[in-house]
């Protein structure tokens, strides 16, 4: 496991396959997930949230130096483990058949959490600049996820985001996906509202240019609302292309 140090909170970073710190990534998924959407995830084990997929993917970790705490998570399915996009795991929420057709190599982030204490720039920030390593590494063009929002409140919420996002951030017809379960509409309009507060992570992934590609799932599930974002890499917001990659602008 490579390993790069911020110095302020003495965290370490790495990608990983050892089955025993993927169990400490589900164990922290669990506790960060059923906290936020009041679910229990459909756990078979109870504490973890695991899935097939986490046998297929290489798993991105944020530790803390000091106390050994894995403190946030994230894992990378690349196109390669996968026979079509239609395996991908956002395949179960959307139809993925458009991005089918784009030209170059895929990949699908997913799971990812960080623990409430350690919801900072510095985490995420150190969290990103290793992905980014990573999509320049593997030479991946582009990089989709399911963006969650919780429906806690019965989803008023989540429609204020979704709206605000699908009329700031939509992505080109080219990419767009449709749900296979909608997101149940409320009994009264929130487009006129003012938008609510946007997750940390879904602004992060704004900020980097990532852009949202359609209308939201409901995935009852996990009590929460799912947007399919989608990021060009070579797209990224020149100020982050720099700090993260090192490239001019």
């Amino acid at each position: 496991m490579t390993a790069m140090t911020a110095r302020a909170r003495q965290l370490t970073t790495g990608i990983t396959r050892d089955p025993d710190v993927i169990e400490e990534a589900q164990r922290l998924r669990y506790d960060v997930f059923s906290a936020e959407y009041g679910s229990d995830l459909g756990a078979t084990t109870p504490g973890l949230d695991a899935d097939a997929f986490d046998d297929l993917c290489d798993h991105l970790i944020v530790r803390n130096a000091e106390s050994g705490d894995l403190v946030a998570t994230t894992r990378i399915l690349h196109q390669r483990e996968v026979d079509g996009v239609e395996h991908f795991y956002s395949a179960g929420e959307f139809d993925l058949s458009a991005l089918a057709q784009l030209p170059g190599t895929l990949a699908e982030l997913g799971r990812t959490c960080v623990h409430p204490d350690y919801r900072n720039g510095a985490t995420i920030s150190l969290l990103w600049s290793t992905l980014a390593s990573y999509l320049q590494e593997h030479r991946i063009d582009y990089i989709i996820g399911c963006a969650s929002i919780s429906m806690a409140d019965g989803g008023h919420r989540a429609w204020r985001i979704a709206n605000h996002l699908q009329q700031t951030y939509l992505a080109e017809e080219t990419f767009r996906v449709s749900p296979l379960k909608a997101l149940p509409h409320l009994t009264h309009s929130v487009s006129a509202e003012r938008p609510a507060a946007i997750p940390p992570l879904i602004r992060t992934y704004m900020r980097l240019g990532a852009r949202v590609c359609g209308a939201p799932c409901w995935d009852p599930e996990f009590r929460c609302a799912d947007l399919l974002v989608l990021l060009e890499v070579d797209k990224l917001a020149a100020r982050y292309s720099r700090h993260f990659l090192g490239k001019a602008s």
